[in-house]
């Protein structure tokens, strides 16, 4: 998830195990917490963007992490000035915060190293957008509100209102996730379409229109699809080849071997002008919903490495204006 609601998230979480004894310095400490994991950022001050793409969300998002770091927290916290609390509690407040950061994180569709150091794999339940607004607004409400002096009776009904509403809104995400899916699946099978893989992801700010991935290593068939579409038969795929062949001369390329991991498979290959661009197809399309043979948001110049500064996020807004906006929020009410 963005920074802005691990921090909102984390400060709920620390006003509900330490506010008691720490007053609004516990807010503080579980947004520190809660935003510890996204420490990684500093591998990129000397690791290439490929190195960098895996280190992100790698060790520092696994469960040995949080078990190693937690109580040597915990003992650092112990030795702070002022209102002191047990070792338990310091214990309690660092492993929650970062166990919370790992499961909003998982949601999104990255790529989480859960198991690092000793498994490589990495986990993604496409659940949530990277950067929800609806997800975050309940979070960000409560966190303001408990900057301000109130009775504990009110401070515990804030952030128990704002955990209430992130488990709410996940299982509505759940749910529309599960019944896109049927219908994106239903619809591959009538049109004949084979598929090794497949991820269902939701489209930008939102859980109503959901971005689908599915075929194989030959290539792979993109659609768009909102819950509230009311006819599956009006499902356009996009066909995309995959042009693995292009990648034969340049297969023992270290960068090339750290991509084709992090895509976790889906990924295309496309020639503009005299490079080779490496397509990451978990990330979308730029205004996929509006133009549907448009260029992919994750797209890596082969040839030209120093053009690749962030790669991620460069394509994900590119274009969007009050009109691409309004074509978007079209589509998440099912008008096409």
């Amino acid at each position: 998830m963005d920074s802005l609601t691990h921090i909102a998230v984390g400060a709920c979480l620390g006003e509900a195990i330490a506010g008691k004894q720490l007053g609004r310095r516990a807010m503080l400490w579980g947004a520190l917490a809660h935003s510890l994991p996204d420490v990684d950022f500093i591998a990129g001050f000397w690791m290439d963007t490929a190195e960098e793409m895996l280190a992100h969300r790698g060790f520092t998002h696994s469960f040995f992490f949080v078990l190693v770091f937690s109580p040597l927290l915990a003992l650092l916290g112990q030795k702070l000035p002022g209102p002191k609390i047990s070792f338990w509690r310091w214990t309690a407040l660092w492993a929650a915060g970062m166990l919370l950061h790992l499961a909003m994180d998982v949601c999104n569709n990255y790529g989480t190293g859960l198991l690092e150091p000793f498994s490589h794999q990495r986990f993604s339940l496409h659940l949530l957008y990277v950067a929800d607004p609806l997800f975050s607004f309940a979070p960000a409400v409560a966190a303001l509100l408990l900057l301000k002096k109130s009775l504990p009776p009110v401070r515990r009904r804030l952030w128990m209102a704002a955990f209430a509403w992130c488990a709410i809104y996940c299982g509505i995400a759940a749910f529309n996730k599960q019944s896109v899916s049927n219908t994106l699946r239903q619809s591959l099978q009538q049109q004949g379409f084979s598929q090794q893989r497949m991820f269902i992801t939701p489209s930008p700010l939102n859980t109503l229109l959901w971005y689908a991935v599915a075929g194989n290593d030959s290539g792979y068939h993109v659609a768009f699809h909102s819950v509230l579409d009311t006819d599956s038969s009006k499902i356009a795929w996009q066909y995309f080849p995959s042009n693995r062949h292009w990648l034969d001369t340049i297969a023992d390329h270290e960068d090339l071997q750290h991509l084709i991991r992090f895509s976790q498979e889906f990924y295309t290959v496309e020639k503009w002008g005299d490079s080779l661009v490496f397509n990451d197809l978990r990330f979308g399309q730029m205004l996929g919903w509006q133009q549907p043979r448009g260029r992919f948001v994750f797209h890596y110049y082969l040839q030209h490495p120093t053009e690749n500064d962030v790669i991620v996020q460069r394509g994900r807004f590119k274009g969007w204006n009050k009109s691409v906006a309004l074509a978007l929020l079209r589509r998440m009410v099912g008008q096409r």
